[in-house]
């Protein structure tokens, strides 16, 4: 298996899932989205996967610039969104074996050990 945990290294919830996948012994592989901005069709399958209303980090400065018309957009122009700043897809998000499987970290210690363990 392999997990990879899209984030940046200063976000305190990407710190809490690390401190969880260590405790656990999970490996993972950390990709930072500040240095290696996910491409366009990748985060394009991981709105097929999660949809886009999960993945919007709802909290940073980059969703706040975001005009009004953000509340009326599709899939379709989210995913061009977050292809230009990555900074407004929600963090951590988990890809396990090719496949987008979590995103943000408040599952229940049942979900996260049955989908990350």
């Amino acid at each position: 298996m392999t997990l990879k945990v899209y984030g940046i290294p200063n976000c305190g919830t990407c710190k809490k899932a690390f401190q969880w996948l260590g405790d656990r012994n999970i490996s993972y592989e950390f990709v930072n989205i500040k240095e290696h901005p996910p491409a366009q069709p990748l985060i394009q399958e991981w709105v097929g996967t999660l949809g886009s209303k999960p993945m919007r980090n709802t909290s940073g400065q980059s969703y706040r610039a975001l005009g009004e018309e953000k509340q009326t957009w599709n899939d379709e122009q989210w995913t061009n969104a977050f292809a230009k700043d990555a900074m407004l897809i929600k963090r951590p998000l988990f890809v396990k074996d090719g496949k987008a499987v979590m995103v943000g970290f408040r599952a229940s210690e049942a979900v996260l050990q049955e989908t990350l363990g």
